[in-house]
């Protein structure tokens, strides 16, 4: 990280512009995803909401970009959506993407040759009515068939003759396009930190609640060791950290402590049954009676995290490589950090009881003879 010049932040944590785009169907992803990075300087994303009732929308990211970059990129990925999936080659005008302006100058003239007489005031009363409808939920900026619009009071069959020889329907529109700006990345990444200290908190006070404080010590700085390896080896591979990374991490954090108390939990039973077993030879006969376990649990996650690693996409890819080397670093940590620590402080402490000076009682001073006296 260091030489790198520290991690690097993805559109989550860092300013950049968020479309929020809605789709006829389900989104078609990676193809979205492949045409836009094609025309778009810089990282594109494209992440689906997670809520139910907007499984039609998907939230399309760029990196950071002024005013006029913004509008740019808005026109770039409105043209490129449009080339790849709408009626571009035509030469007609995406209603679900119009504004009220273009609508306007297109049906003015074919308007007139059409028979139908408007002002100027009606012209804009038919536009604005017209997009009202269309962006009233529950088509929320899509229509998907000009005939929906007759159920605009004042629209006839004319006018949605001239509606269809002048328009298109693509099937996407886009809802709202808005800036992440350097604030709200920053508060991002504290909150970030925050959750995994926290998780790494609350598991110290369990661990030293359950066993003793140098256990939780130890499972601690193990977790600690785990997640400061994963995002150096992020950091190492020039890979982004993002929110789908921070939850690896904080999945990590629990799988990896879960291995170290399965450990100690035998180190402790242990210690009620070979009472005269050294400290070195009992840690290293619980690990190895551990071992199968730790052995079947890790192979088998790991075997599936790395199916999500291959097969997964470029979405899950950051989450399943942090997984990945997770498990890995997790389980030998285990074994090789958390439980030496606290053999560590045990010798520690034993050998200050063994060393520590005796105190000495102070000699006893002869007290003198007292003299007799008789008395006559």
């Amino acid at each position: 990280m260091i030489f790198h010049g520290g991690l690097r932040y993805g559109i989550d944590f860092k300013e950049g512009t968020q479309m929020t785009v809605k789709w006829n169907g389900v989104p078609p992803e990676d193809k979205i995803r492949a045409a836009l990075s094609k025309k778009i300087n810089g990282e594109v994303t494209v992440q689906p909401f997670t809520d139910v009732a907007a499984k039609d929308e998907i939230v399309i990211g760029t990196e950071r970009m002024g005013e006029q970059q913004m509008a740019a990129a808005r026109k770039a990925m409105q043209d490129t959506l449009e080339a790849t999936f709408g009626d571009a080659q035509s030469g007609k005008l995406d209603f679900n993407n119009a504004g009220a302006a273009e609508v306007a100058d297109r049906v003015t003239v074919p308007l007139q040759q059409a028979g139908v007489q408007l002002s100027d005031q009606q012209l804009k009363k038919l536009v604005g009515d017209l997009l009202a409808y269309r962006n009233t939920p529950p088509r929320s900026g899509m229509i998907t068939s000009f005939d929906q619009l007759s159920a605009v009071p004042g629209v006839n069959s004319a006018i949605i003759s001239v509606l269809k020889q002048q328009f298109s329907l693509s099937p996407f529109s886009i809802l709202q396009v808005q800036m992440v700006g350097p604030k709200v990345g920053g508060e991002l990444r504290t909150k970030a930190v925050l959750a995994t200290l926290y998780a790494l908190g609350g598991m110290l006070v369990y661990i030293a609640f359950r066993f003793e404080w140098i256990y939780g010590v130890a499972a601690v700085v193990a977790c600690f060791h785990d997640t400061i390896i994963t995002i150096g080896l992020f950091s190492l591979f020039n890979k982004e950290i993002t929110l789908t990374v921070i939850a690896a991490l904080l999945t990590l954090v629990g799988y990896s402590m879960n291995d170290t108390i399965v450990i100690f939990d035998r180190i402790r039973e242990n210690l009620k049954l070979l009472r005269r077993e050294p400290l070195e030879s009992l840690i290293n006969k619980s690990v190895n009676q551990t071992l199968s376990r730790t052995i079947m649990t890790s192979g088998l996650t790991f075997l599936t995290v790395i199916a999500l690693f291959l097969f997964g996409g470029p979405v899950l890819h950051g989450f399943s490589f942090a997984l990945v080397v997770g498990i890995i670093i997790g389980t030998y940590s285990s074994v090789f950090v958390a439980s030496p620590i606290v053999l560590f402080w045990h010798n520690w402490a034993d050998s200050r009881r063994r060393t520590a000076p005796v105190p000495v009682a102070a000699p006893k001073v002869a007290q003198p003879a007292r003299k007799s006296s008789t008395k006559v």
